[in-house]
């Protein structure tokens, strides 16, 4: 490809919009135009990246056993009613009606779909265990879309899904998944990905991971522990923090707190610390439900573990007219008295194990001291519904846990029943019993990968791509192209390295060697070919590299006359190692 012909308007300046590197850098690159909010053209450098990702996503999952199938976009509402999630699912999954009057919904994950397909073709217990795959696009209709590529409404994923007799074999193949998983970030370049046990969330289920970059830009919090190991979304880490209080428990008695609504207005104004109230916070389930979560004061509610407690699909924050409606007084709600009939209360674990708490009285400027829970409530079971912090103990060994920012590449679930009954798939037992199979599904973000893989790799001049994911392998910079017998030569090399099979790119404008380089980084090829009238005096052609980490050994240049094999055998060397497993943790 001549850079005069490559679809890719090249800037220095840095948009507006865009915050983390790889947005800015992808813009800056002309890799992608936004179209709208959440959506992207992929222009032909970012094509190439994306072709890339896709061709190791097929030959890790063929290496498993997948086969690969392709699912539609658009899906008749009826399946997704049929499994229960077409009214479940809140505004990000995009329904519409045709012309003929009849619903459908713009796919955001394919189960309802693969389920539809296996329903047809299977029916005996020999068909199985199977894993099948498709890359496709999706949408899900994103409120916060951001950060360029890595949160889009419109976007391509890669989607597997697995059918088994028992629990035991979805296990043992899951674990396959996950080190196929493993080699495939591997090989994109990504050195800084971890798996984590994550919260089911609306896939359902009962065990997940995620597989998270780590990075300031993400926006999960992830909790590690360096001591044993132990990794973990906060949304699932259990709490594990000390609540031991040696001391006489106290009587209940309300107390006026006039216009002090806020922990901290309580806490000053009784004379005491957060750490001895107990805050609510106040949501409304899907289901049309108030909820009120209690939590310590000095702590604070993680949504997804108060999802899954008070076991709704999803929820929001109760508006003031809500709270009316539910008898709730803002700012002086408390466990004590609650209507449970209009509301769903849920009680955490640091409330019920802190003895002499300060709550809310119900009561507008009312609060009361001495509240005890295993005492002042009855028939409650606490639960675990607190964020835990950076420094809390590891819930496996106790040492320090560190928490870092992460951001989410793919995703691996042990679906169960969830699908195949609901949608009463079923295959014949060997007894000739009907039973439904037993699901995995697993997912990775293409566009998202490309955008990590910039994200872990750039400075300040642009992507650093791996030799795996580079649009081009080659660049040629022919510098002073007025210059006699340059353009001459550029143009030789590089229709010999187009008919050695390598991917390159040739540069002969009649620009500076600021500009030009400027463009080449980012471009990012690895190998950069340089030919200048001072190297053509030495018949050479100069050899620069753009790579994380340059390999010992790499020439400096090569004579003209020998340019296309040594490049090529570089080339060679430097695919051949960015593929290499070498190196890679269990």
């Amino acid at each position: 490809m001549r850079i005069t012909h490559l679809l890719s308007k090249r800037t220095a300046e840095t948009p507006r919009d865009a915050g983390s590197p790889s947005h800015q850098l992808l813009v800056r690159g002309g890799y992608v135009r936004q179209m709208g909010q959440g959506i992207y053209t992929l222009l032909p450098l970012a094509q190439r990246v994306r072709a890339k990702v896709e061709a190791i996503l097929r030959e890790e999952m063929n290496r498993i056993g997948g086969q690969e199938m392709l699912m539609p976009v658009v899906t008749p509402a009826e399946l997704w009613q049929r499994s229960g999630r077409y009214d479940a699912v809140g505004s990000e999954l995009l329904r519409f009606v045709d012309r003929t009057g009849h619903p459908h919904v713009l796919n955001m994950t394919n189960e309802e779909t693969v389920v539809d397909a296996v329903q047809a073709n299977v029916d005996s217990y020999r068909q199985l265990p199977f894993l099948v795959y498709h890359i496709q696009t999706k949408f899900r209709d994103e409120p916060r879309s951001r950060a360029g590529l890595i949160r889009v409404r419109e976007f391509t994923m890669k989607d597997g899904y697995s059918f088994h007799r028992t629990a035991e074999d979805l296990e043992s193949f899951y674990e396959q998944v996950r080190l196929a998983y493993k080699r495939i970030f591997w090989r994109c370049g990504l050195r800084k990905v971890v798996d984590i046990r994550s919260d089911v969330g609306m896939m359902g289920g009962k065990v997940a991971h995620e597989f998270m970059l780590c990075s300031p830009y993400g926006e999960d919090t992830l909790l590690l522990c360096s001591a044993c190991d132990y990794r973990g979304n906060r949304e699932v880490v259990p709490a594990v923090r000390s609540y031991a209080f040696e001391e006489d428990l106290q009587a209940l008695e309300d107390v006026a707190t006039p216009g002090q609504k806020t922990i901290e207005e309580v806490s000053t104004f009784l004379g005491t610390s957060p750490q001895r109230c107990c805050k609510a916070v106040l949501f409304m389930a899907e289901e049309s439900r108030p909820i009120a979560a209690f939590v310590r004061g000095d702590l604070e509610i993680d949504q997804a573990k108060l999802r899954n407690a008070a076991r709704v699909a999803d929820i929001r924050p109760l508006r003031e007219d809500e709270m009316d409606a539910a008898g709730l007084v803002p700012g002086f709600v408390g466990p004590v008295g609650l209507d449970r009939d209009r509301v769903t209360v849920v009680i955490d674990r640091s409330v019920a194990e802190t003895p002499n708490l300060v709550t809310g009285g119900n009561a507008l400027d009312l609060h009361r001291r001495g509240f005890n829970a295993t005492r002042d409530l009855v028939g409650f079971e606490p639960v675990d519904i607190s964020q835990v912090l950076d420094g809390e103990p590891c819930p496996t060994c106790g040492s320090p846990l560190e928490a870092t920012r992460g951001i989410e590449v793919g995703n691996i679930f042990q679906l169960g029943v969830r699908y195949s009954k609901a949608m009463e798939l079923t295959y014949a037992e060997e007894d000739g019993s009907a039973r439904n199979p037993i699901m995995g599904c697993y997912g990775i973000g293409v566009g998202r990968t490309l955008a990590c893989v910039v994200e872990e790799h750039h400075d300040d001049r642009g992507p650093i791509w791996p030799a795996s994911m580079a649009p081009y392998m080659v660049q040629i910079c022919a510098l002073q192209a007025k210059k006699p017998g340059v353009v001459e030569a550029a143009e030789q090399l590089y229709a010999a390295l187009q008919s050695a099979g390598v991917d390159v790119l040739l540069d002969t404008r009649e620009v500076g060697a600021g500009f030009m380089f400027a463009d080449a980084d980012l471009i990012a090829a690895p190998v950069r070919v340089i030919i200048s009238p001072r190297n053509l005096a030495k018949r050479e052609a100069e050899l620069k590299y753009r790579l994380p980490a340059v390999p010992d050994g790499l020439p400096g240049s090569a004579s003209l006359d020998d340019a296309v094999r040594v490049i090529g055998d570089v080339v060679e060397q430097l695919v051949a190692s960015a593929h290499d497993l070498a190196g890679m943790p269990d």
